[in-house]
C-alpha cells in the first residue's frame, strides 16, 4: 500500500514574460517583434509527503510556495517534472482529485460572494454528494467550532476578512478531504480564532488521518500545526527538517510588548533584550535561556501594567536567520 500522499519529482514551473522595449520607435518594434524572458518560479524540486503528515512549506514572498500548491492541486500545469497526489496526476485527473482535497487560499474565495455562507455550504454539499442531514450536521459542528453562527446567513461580500477566512476553512473541511492545502489560512484572524482553527486541524489529523500542506507567514501556525518544515527560496528547497529541530534552532524567541500607566523601570534579565520608551517596553526573549513565564512574572511584579501582548518574531526574520546560518556554514 502506498504511504505517500504527495510525490514531486524534479517539479518545475517556468513563466515567459514580455520585456518592455525602450528607446525611439521601441513601441512599434515591440508590437511586431516582442522580446520575452523566461523566469523559473519553481526550479526542479523533489519531495514526498506521507499520508497523515503535516508539512509547513515556508519561504519569503515570491519563493514559489503558492505556485507549487497550484501545481499540486491541478490549477497550474508544470513546465517539467512529475507529480502524484493521492495516486492521481493533478493535470490529467484534476476532477477525480478534487473530490479528495480541500484548498484554502487566503486571498481567493471559494464561496459565492452574493450568497450567505450557509447557501454556499448547501451547494458544496450537493457537489460532493453529501446528503442533507449529514451536511447539516457537519455545518453545525463547523459553525460551533469556528463561531460562524452570527453570520451564517449574511452575504459573504458583507463579511470581514477574518469572518470570510473562517468560512473558507469551514467550507474546505465540509467534505472531509484526505489532504488539506492551506495557503496563508490565518491571515486577518484574531488570536482566539487562530487557536480554534489550529486545534480543529490537529483534531482532524489525529482522528481522520488528514494530511496537511501549509504555507504561512505566521510562525505560530508552523509551530502548533506542523511536524515537518520545508523552506523554499527562489524556487529551490533550501531546508527540510522537523519542526522540533526548527523550533530549537530558530523558533526560540518571543516578543513581549508592555504598556504601562506611567514610566517604569524593569530589571535586567539574562536572555532578554529590552527596548524601553517612556511608558512602553519591548522585550525580546530567548526562551532557551529564560522561560517566558519568568519574564511575564517580572513584568507584572513591576506594577502599573496597562496592556501586554506576546508575539512570535515575523516569519521573515526567521527565514533570514535560516539563510544567514546556511551561509555561515558554507
Amino acid at each position: 500500500m502506498n504511504s505517500n500522499a504527495i510525490v514531486a519529482e524534479n517539479l518545475t514551473k517556468r513563466y515567459r514574460t514580455r520585456v518592455k522595449a525602450e528607446g525611439l520607435g521601441a513601441g512599434v518594434k515591440a508590437l511586431f517583434q516582442p522580446n520575452y524572458r523566461e523566469m523559473d518560479a519553481v526550479k526542479g524540486i523533489s519531495f514526498t509527503v506521507q499520508k497523515g503528515e503535516m508539512l509547513a512549506f515556508i519561504g519569503p514572498n515570491g519563493a514559489g510556495k503558492s505556485t507549487t500548491i497550484k501545481m499540486l492541486t491541478g490549477i497550474l500545469h508544470p513546465t517539467g517534472g512529475a507529480m502524484q497526489v493521492l495516486g492521481y496526476n493533478p493535470v490529467e485527473n484534476r476532477r477525480e482529485l478534487c473530490a479528495h482535497i480541500g484548498t484554502v487560499f487566503g486571498q481567493r474565495s471559494q464561496l459565492w460572494l452574493h450568497l450567505p455562507p450557509v447557501d454556499s455550504f448547501a451547494m458544496l454539499g450537493a457537489i460532493y454528494g453529501i446528503d442533507d442531514a449529514e451536511r447539516r450536521r457537519r455545518v453545525d459542528v463547523l459553525a460551533q467550532r469556528f463561531g460562524l453562527g452570527e453570520f451564517l446567513h449574511t452575504p459573504v461580500r458583507k463579511l470581514s476578512l477574518g469572518q470570510r477566512i473562517r468560512c473558507e476553512i469551514a467550507a474546505s473541511l465540509l467534505y472531509e478531504p484526505d489532504i488539506l492545502f492551506l495557503d496563508e489560512p490565518t491571515i486577518g484572524l484574531d488570536v482566539v480564532v487562530k487557536q480554534a482553527i489550529r486545534e480543529l486541524i490537529l483534531e482532524w489529523n489525529r482522528e481522520k488521518g488528514m494530511t496537511v500542506f501549509l504555507t504561512s507567514h505566521d510562525p505560530g501556525d508552523v509551530e502548533h500545526i506542523c511536524r515537518r518544515a520545508m523552506v523554499i527560496d527562489h524556487g529551490d528547497v533550501v531546508l527540510d527538517q522537523s519542526v522540533q529541530t526548527l523550533k530549537e534552532s530558530y523558533l526560540n524567541r518571543k516578543v513581549i510588548t508592555v504598556k504601562f500607566f506611567r514610566p517604569q523601570a524593569l530589571p535586567a534579565m539574562d536572555g532578554v533584550r529590552m527596548e524601553c520608551d517612556d511608558t512602553q517596553a519591548v522585550l525580546t526573549v530567548d526562551t532557551r535561556q529564560r522561560p517566558i513565564g519568568e519574564v511575564m512574572t517580572a513584568v507584572t511584579n513591576a506594577g502599573g501594567v496597562a496592556d501586554i501582548t506576546v508575539n512570535d518574531p515575523p516569519m521573515e526574520e526567521i527565514i533570514t536567520a535560516i539563510f544567514s546560518n546556511r551561509e555561515a556554514r558554507a
